[in-house]
């Protein structure tokens, strides 16, 4: 049980992540003014927030690691 847990919210996680980096490259968000309810709105508001956290902390760990470079193509 615990494991599953683990697992969906590592899921959950790297999709709010790969929004976000949709977000970042292409300026495509979802549409939030489409969910009726304020409180799941609010929700969905904060889990893509952390998403762009979470993108925003792997870009500098990955900016600091040797096995990446930045290229400009």
């Amino acid at each position: 049980m615990l494991g599953t847990l683990v697992h969906l919210g590592f899921d959950a996680l790297l999709l709010s992540a790969f929004l976000a980096g949709i977000k970042r490259t292409t300026g495509l968000t979802p549409r939030l003014s489409d969910v009726p309810n304020k409180d799941v709105r609010q929700l969905l508001r904060s889990y893509l927030e952390f998403g762009e956290y979470v993108f925003d902390f792997a870009v500098v760990i990955f900016g600091r690691s040797s096995s990446f470079e930045r290229r400009r193509d």
